[in-house]
């Protein structure tokens, strides 16, 4: 499993690089541009930056091999960092709509027509990182990482809302100045719309939730291949960070020596890890036919 721990991590670092840059461009361009959309945007890549740390922070330590005290590995304290980062999120969406309401009922200047070109550029990048590290997420299985690429969906979808309102303002003109403000407004829903997606499967993870029916089934046809084995019964699996934990009831020849049951699971042991390396815990029962 060291590989998609190196891959998330260097995933996650890429991340960091790619938002705080995002940030300072987007924060330059919304002063000098007068929109506030953007400087919305601006925050929400600053608070990005944070929380990708904070991912990062997450994935080290609960990668941690198992120890005495944690006998399970340390792989649940991933969907709690993802609580962090939904938090991060929803502060990052009450900062924008506070500002947001704010600038609606004062009169500004409408934004300069150059804030659009930015913004192009912005949203294509920010979707391009969505896909690079959702793609990364579902090879690693990493929850966290998945939470790391829908805050890229969430910049995209800011800064997308940013160049509707701006667009708005300079087509309508006299009147429509605060538009981009609305639209600041609009995405903050957006983003804690997001915010929910991505806390609901860290929840399930975190209660155990029956999700795994794709990783049973491979399981399954794996021991229906294996020398002894009749079939299997209960089937339980738990996932914590980037592993997999199964719990299975193994069914064997009820004539046969506990010594030839007890090698009938280890090889079936064996072969679940060897064909699907992601699970670091295997607890086999044996019952007869």
């Amino acid at each position: 499993m060291s590989i998609n721990k190196d891959k998330a991590i260097r995933t996650i670092y890429l991340s960091i690089f790619g938002n705080a840059l995002l940030a300072i461009a987007k924060g330059i361009v919304g002063i000098f541009g007068n929109s506030y959309a953007l400087v919305a945007d601006a925050i929400e890549s600053t608070t990005d930056v944070f929380s990708s740390t904070l991912v990062l922070v997450g994935l080290k330590y609960s990668t941690k091999p198992a120890d005495e005290d944690h006998p399970y590995g340390h792989g649940k304290a991933e969907p709690l960092i993802t609580f962090a980062v939904v938090g991060f999120l929803v502060t990052s969406a009450t900062i924008i709509s506070y500002e947001s309401i704010s600038n609606i009922r004062e009169p500004h200047e409408a934004p300069e027509s150059y804030t659009l070109i930015a913004l192009v550029i912005i949203i294509a990048i920010k979707e391009l990182f969505y896909r690079f590290v959702n793609k990364k997420s579902a090879e690693t299985k990493s929850t966290s990482l998945k939470a790391d690429a829908w805050h890229h969906r969430s910049d995209a979808i800011t800064s997308l809302m940013a160049f509707i309102g701006i667009s708005i303002a300079l087509i309508m003109g006299e009147g429509y100045e605060n538009a981009d403000d609305w639209a600041a407004l609009f995405a903050a829903g957006m983003i804690v719309y997001n915010a929910y997606l991505i806390f609901r499967p860290a929840l399930g993870e975190i209660m155990d939730e029956h999700v795994h029916d794709d990783l049973i089934e491979k399981i399954r046809e794996i021991a229906n291949d294996v020398e002894g084995v009749i079939d299997t019964e209960k089937c339980f699996v738990r996932k914590a960070g980037l592993n997999y934990h199964v719990d299975l009831h193994l069914i064997v020849k009820g004539n046969i020596s506990v010594r030839e049951g007890h090698e009938i699971s280890h090889r079936l042991k064996n072969e679940l890890q060897m064909k699907l390396p992601e699970l670091v815990g295997v607890l086999i029962h044996v019952e007869p036919d």
